[in-house]
């Protein structure tokens, strides 16, 4: 791999921050296993925020939002939800994502009402 495949992404140029939402449960043993990898990419990107949330302690957050599996990222850039979804519970999988969401700052918030308010939820807690 090269050096700058490895490198973090510079923030974007506009400044916005983009946060990051992983929805886990304390009983799921991936969950419990990609905590160490989540952590260690929060070290690797400083520009973004990170949070934990698992969906069990932290209900009133998820309400009628559908986890289908574990671990669900959820990335929040402007208010809006860009990206809701189970990810492989690999580093490289995160790292690539983040990626795309700190150089490409045209993608649109996804038009799903629930996702949205999850996302209002999260912020107005965060």
């Amino acid at each position: 791999m090269s050096p700058s495949a490895s490198a973090p992404p510079s923030s974007p140029s506009n400044g916005t921050l983009l946060q990051v939402v992983c929805l886990c449960a304390a009983w799921c043993g991936t969950c419990k296993d990609y905590a160490t990898t989540f952590a260690r990419i929060e070290q690797e990107y400083p520009q973004c925020q990170f949070r934990w949330i698992d969906i069990e302690d932290e209900a009133d957050l998820v309400d009628d939002f559908e986890v289908e599996n574990f671990p669900t990222i959820v990335v929040i850039r402007d208010g809006s939800v860009r990206f809701a979804g189970t990810l492989l519970p690999h580093a490289e999988t995160l790292k690539r994502l983040l990626q795309n969401h700190c150089q490409t700052l045209a993608e649109r918030a996804i038009s799903d009402e629930q996702t949205q308010l999850l996302g209002r939820r999260i912020l107005a807690k965060w």
